[in-house]
């Protein structure tokens, strides 16, 4: 199901035993892949419950700005992104969120654990310091196969890469 953070933020203080312990992942989730898929289901193994915030079609455009050659990013809308992942088995809730990092969804939610790939380390992460301000964990998952959207379009348009 998608969720608004107000929406997601009630759910969780009406029913927190339906609902902790809660693992929080994000990302933008254009053009899901079996990287997604697996990475997900790991992250799901770790709690109860499993939310992924999903950028916004605005946030996306800003953390991948268009280049010569390729079709501006996102490719898939953000309410067509937020579907596919609610359908998925392992998550639980989607919401999607405006700003350029998951913080303020973060600060909203206090994920017992919050999950990233393991391309990232605790000390790059932004939302590190939120994590950390109120008990959270931070895991890492091992990117078991190393594709991403990126790659995909570059296949695509048959650009090197």
């Amino acid at each position: 199901m998608i969720y608004t953070l107000d929406e997601l933020t009630q759910a969780i203080a009406q029913d927190p035993n339906q609902w902790r312990s809660l693992v929080f992942t994000n990302g933008c989730f254009d053009l899901l892949h079996v990287g997604h898929v697996r990475y997900l289901m790991a992250a799901r193994q770790l709690g109860k419950r499993l939310v992924v915030g999903l950028n916004s079609d605005a946030s996306v455009r800003g953390l991948k700005p268009a280049k010569p050659g390729y079709p501006e990013r996102p490719i898939v809308p953000e309410l067509q992104r937020g579907e596919v992942l609610a359908a998925l088995k392992p998550v639980d809730g989607v919401v999607i969120f405006n700003e350029p990092t998951a913080g303020p969804t973060i600060a909203a939610l206090q994920p017992d654990i919050y999950v990233k790939g393991g391309d990232y380390t605790v000390d790059t992460l932004p939302e590190t310091p939120i994590v950390r301000s109120y008990g959270g964990e931070i895991k890492l998952i091992p990117v078991e196969v190393a594709t991403g959207t990126t790659g995909i379009i570059e296949r695509i348009l048959g650009s090197p890469g």
